[in-house]
């Protein structure tokens, strides 16, 4: 599996166990809807910039997100 898809479905989780939508997510993270739909199909490449603005509105530290993606990748 690629990081691409690996992030996208860490993503998912972490916004579906904090229970917001795209959209709700979207508006607190200053990111389009779609772009994160791209992120979580993993379509697209997110950029340390995206990282930290999906971080903060799941609750997390940058690292602790990137954390998520280390298990995966393990």
């Amino acid at each position: 599996m690629n990081i691409e898809v690996i992030f996208g479905k860490v993503l998912r989780n972490l916004r579906e166990e904090k229970k917001i939508s795209q959209e709700q997510l979207g508006h607190l993270s200053e990111l389009d809807r779609t772009y994160i739909s791209l992120l979580e199909r993993g379509k697209r490449r997110p950029t340390i910039n995206t990282l930290f603005a999906l971080s903060k509105p799941l609750g997390l530290k940058p690292s602790e997100f990137l954390e998520e993606i280390e298990k995966e990748i393990d």
